[in-house]
């Protein structure tokens, strides 16, 4: 897969069948489109090429940026795309004046004009340039005047919920990680890297890896999961603690913390890459340290015994 920074970059592509958005989540919505992408391609000696744009639009134009929650960050987005067989990824960098080009000088002047676009795939609710004016509407009265093909995907649903990078994050929000799963057709994950924490699950006999996650990545309900973790090359089951462990401080300081199974070690410093399985238990201040040992444990059994 071919990276550019800059539509401009974009004047050799050939018979280039495009399509566009933040792509976040890389959800099984958007790989419909890829898919759909790579096939028209294949078919007429074109190149697959998404065009997305980098940083997130509200982050520039400072559009509730503090509730910025997304599934996926720029590396993981781009590896997930990678997977996908896409030929060209377009990272356009977002700016205030570019917000507010009109969705017909958009299409006529850098989709048609730059890039040369042959086919755009889009899908069933699409909508882009200024104000979010642009349609599938207005793209098929262009696509006769500027001469390019067009083709719309229909609505992908599971169970009764049509799929989008809001419904999955919402389902993350409340600890329904199943749904995720199917709306993002693998296991929701978190990297991250470890630093030092306050050493407090050692003393409980748990030790835990602290993570630092990545500005603006969605962080699930606070609970206690079952997770997957990838660490130097090796996969261990383990337990995810989201929250502000209620119990052993006093402080509202949410904390990302992995105990890992089977594995004795320092890896301060290392990248970790955490799956989650299933959601165990709500994110609670129990009575004494003693009945938090007692749950942990309790915990711990239930990852034992539940086969991933």
């Amino acid at each position: 897969m071919k990276i550019f920074e800059d539509i401009s970059a974009c004047t050799d592509l050939k018979n280039p069948v495009l399509t566009l958005g933040m792509f976040d989540g890389v959800h099984i919505g958007h790989q419909a489109i890829i898919q759909k992408l790579n096939q028209i391609a294949r078919e007429i000696g074109g190149e697959s090429t998404l065009l997305t744009f980098e940083p997130h639009p509200r982050i520039v134009l400072g559009k509730d940026v503090n509730d910025l929650q997304l599934l996926t960050t720029l590396g993981e987005k781009i590896s997930l795309l990678e997977k996908s067989g896409l030929d060209n990824l377009i990272l356009h960098p977002f700016t205030k004046a570019f917000s507010q080009l009109g969705s017909k000088e958009f299409v006529e002047n850098l989709l048609c004009n730059e890039i040369g676009v042959h086919t755009i795939v889009i899908g069933y609710d699409h909508h882009f340039g200024k104000n979010r004016e642009g349609n599938f509407e207005q793209l098929q009265e262009l696509s006769s005047e500027l001469n390019f093909n067009l083709v719309k995907l229909e609505e992908i649903k599971t169970d009764g919920l049509h799929i989008s990078s809001t419904q999955i994050r919402n389902a993350l929000l409340n600890g329904n990680i199943q749904f995720a799963l199917k709306g993002l057709g693998r296991n929701y994950s978190i990297t991250g890297k470890v630093v030092h924490g306050d050493k407090i699950g050692r003393t409980l006999g748990f030790p835990t890896a602290n993570l630092e996650v990545e500005k603006y990545k969605l962080i699930p309900k606070d609970g206690v999961y079952l997770v997957k973790i990838h660490l130097q090359n090796e996969i261990h089951k383990g337990l995810l603690s989201i929250g502000t462990r209620p119990t052993v401080t006093n402080s509202n300081e949410k904390r990302v913390e992995v105990f890992i199974m089977d594995f004795d070690g320092e890896i301060y410093g290392e990248i970790l890459t955490v799956e989650l399985i299933q959601f165990i238990r709500e994110d609670k201040k129990f009575g004494s340290i003693e009945e938090l040992v007692e749950q942990m444990n309790k915990d711990k059994e239930f990852a034992i015994d539940f086969n991933i």
